[in-house]
């Protein structure tokens, strides 16, 4: 039955996204308005066409943005006129023969309806002038961050395109940076300044519709894990309790992985903090670590457990993981509106002092290791 539901959900796939309608982009819209004021635009790349057989997914703040997936993309958020400009490729019929029906600017539409945009344009109209055709701007602003899709992240992103600009036989720009200088080879004296921290400003505040799509990406983690645990016993390869997480994240609708699994078994593998290799065979007395989570609709969740690999705790990793339960509790019980992770952190080190206190270890090292736990979060 849950296999046929999903077919059924799969024949009805649409190339546009049914979680948020046109009143939640404008929402945002004239957030960024308001940030850029009345003289200013602001632009917006999606993510290109991909170079290979993957399975295309659009870049965070673009589909924030606007909901579309259509590689090639770009938003024009105009603050003298308050509208809403989306260009999009011209109509690729070799690749819609091949791949199925993609968004294009022959849309505009059936575009307009979904998204609210006040217009549809082709890329081909992005000339030189582009986006200030119909008159100057004080500034214009563009993203300085790099793009962040499939399990990616802005700090790995960012060591990328460093370990790319200290190649001697490489060098090439991040792409932000790239269409940053265009803007200014183009614009010449014009002011290009930074998007990044309006839309970061934005996103850090979810909307309930938002908010509906990070607890079911948590759900499907929760899932995902307890199959792992009820898949665990001596023999059994990482990778395969990897497989049953994500099978219900995949049969669940999440299409996607947040970030690569973490798997790890065995004291060496689990001292690896982003260990990803999955291969070793598991064994009775050791613990599994497991991190990993979906990507479901665009909204991931990031959710790490820990169990014996035989059933059963031994003794000194009872020890520890009771004091780590303790110190998970003591964080999750003080988490309230209003209040700094860091305040959250130092409550949370108050409250576990007469837990360290009337905890009998049965080695310093371990005492140690929890004290340094509670003060360092």
């Amino acid at each position: 039955a849950v296999l046929a539901s999903f077919a059924t959900s799969l024949a009805a796939a649409q190339p546009y996204q049914t979680d948020f309608p046109p009143e939640e982009f404008k929402a945002r819209w004239a957030k960024v308005f308001d940030a850029i004021g009345r003289d200013a635009v602001a632009v917006v790349g999606g993510a290109p066409l991909t170079n290979g057989y993957q399975l295309p997914r659009q870049s965070n703040t673009f589909y924030y943005l606007s909901g579309i997936e259509t590689p090639g993309a770009y938003l024009l958020l105009d603050g003298r006129s308050h509208r809403a400009v989306l260009h999009l490729p011209p109509r690729n019929e070799r690749l819609e023969r091949a791949e199925g029906k993609v968004l294009s600017a022959e849309d505009a539409d059936r575009v307009r309806a979904l998204t609210g945009v006040d217009e549809v344009r082709s890329t081909a109209a992005m000339t030189e002038r582009w986006p200030l055709p119909d008159g100057p701007a004080s500034a214009i602003y563009a993203e300085s961050a790099p793009a962040e899709g499939h399990a990616q992240s802005r700090g790995e992103l960012r060591a990328a395109d460093a370990a790319i600009a200290a190649d001697y036989w490489d060098g090439r720009l991040p792409r932000e940076s790239r269409f940053a200088e265009l803007l200014r080879i183009r614009h010449p004296g014009l002011a290009i300044k930074d998007l990044t921290p309006i839309l970061d400003q934005l996103r850090s505040i979810k909307s309930s519709r938002e908010i509906a799509l990070v607890r079911r990406a948590s759900q499907l983690a929760g899932r995902g894990l307890m199959e792992a645990m009820r898949s665990t016993e001596p023999g059994v390869l990482e990778y395969q309790l990897e497989a049953a997480a994500r099978y219900v994240f995949l049969v669940n609708g999440a299409r996607l992985d947040a970030y690569r699994s973490i798997t790890a078994s065995g004291t060496e593998n689990i001292n690896n903090m982003h260990y990803y290799r999955n291969s070793a065979q598991l064994r009775d007395g050791d613990l599994v670590l497991m991190d990993y989570a979906p990507d479901y609709h665009y909204y991931v969740s990031d959710i790490g457990r820990m169990w014996p690999v035989g059933g059963r705790y031994s003794s000194w990793q009872r020890e520890l993981l009771q004091v780590v339960l303790e110190y998970r509790n003591a964080v999750l019980a003080r988490i309230r509106p209003g209040v700094s992770a860091a305040a959250i952190q130092e409550e949370a080190r108050l409250a576990m002092q007469p837990v360290l206190a009337r905890t009998r270890f049965s080695k310093p090292a371990y005492q140690a290791a929890a004290r340094k736990l509670v003060d360092t979060g």
